[in-house]
């Protein structure tokens, strides 16, 4: 009973601190997370504008991949919506 009582009293403290360590991220990497973001941003922007030219939703999604490769995770570039 006591080892169960300790273990549920030291749980929290450490996810809270594998949650702090998985969390930090130096001045360079947030930088280049920055730098991410506004590529994906500018990528979707341009998915958008290739849509209002009329082009056909497969086109436009080719290019959103081609735009996205080695940026994001998944062929959605970071983003996934319902259809």
């Amino acid at each position: 009973m006591k080892k169960l009582w300790t273990a549920l009293c030291l749980a929290p403290l450490l996810l809270a601190g594998a949650q702090a360590l998985a969390q930090s991220h130096s001045d360079k990497e947030t930088k280049e997370d920055i730098q991410r973001h506004r590529a994906m941003a500018a990528a979707h922007e341009a998915a958008a504008k290739c849509l209002e030219s009329g082009k056909g939703e497969d086109q436009c999604m080719k290019e959103l991949q081609a735009a996205c490769k080695n940026l994001a995770i998944g062929k959605y570039c970071g983003m996934k919506h319902a259809h």
